[in-house]
């Protein structure tokens, strides 16, 4: 399965540490930067392209990172075809994909340590979506809006 990771100054460290834990674990891991550690660096440069390739299905599941978590998922989810959110505990890493179809999971570099972001990781990746017809339905809804924005935001 191949993972993309993408990180700000706010959650470089992070985003290092969980690079190398999912190489260790066998996955491919396509980072999209930051590179290296710049303070003034702004999370969108990062997040948005990670986003982009999910959206496209080039990647198949995204990891993206700042300090609260809070921005890459605003970010994330501007992009159509992306459901992200902030994960902080192991029922919504599971839970977001088997119901919700979520293809990124964004963490607080500096609110979640490594041991639990890892684990919570772990538990999202390895989470399937459950197809249920509740569920696709409510997915199809979103599509919905996500049409429904893009038309207003690009008036003819």
């Amino acid at each position: 399965m191949q993972i993309g990771i993408a990180a700000d100054h706010g959650g470089f460290e992070l985003k290092a540490q969980l690079a190398a834990a999912l190489k260790g674990a066998g996955y491919e891991v396509e980072d999209f930067g930051a590179f290296e550690l710049v303070k003034g660096d702004d999370y969108p440069d990062f997040v948005v392209p990670l986003a982009q390739a999910v959206a496209k299905g080039i990647i198949l599941r995204g990891l993206a990172i700042c300090g609260s978590g809070v921005g890459a998922c605003v970010a994330a989810n501007k992009v159509a075809g992306v459901r992200a959110a902030l994960i902080a505990d192991s029922f919504s890493a599971h839970q977001g994909v088997e119901d919700d179809d979520m293809n990124m999971m964004c963490l607080g570099g500096q609110v979640t340590g490594y041991a639990e972001s890892w684990e919570l990781v772990q538990i999202f990746l390895s989470a399937h979506f459950q197809r249920d017809e509740r569920f696709q339905r409510r997915l199809e809804k979103v599509a919905v809006l996500e049409k429904i924005n893009l038309e207003w935001s690009n008036p003819k």
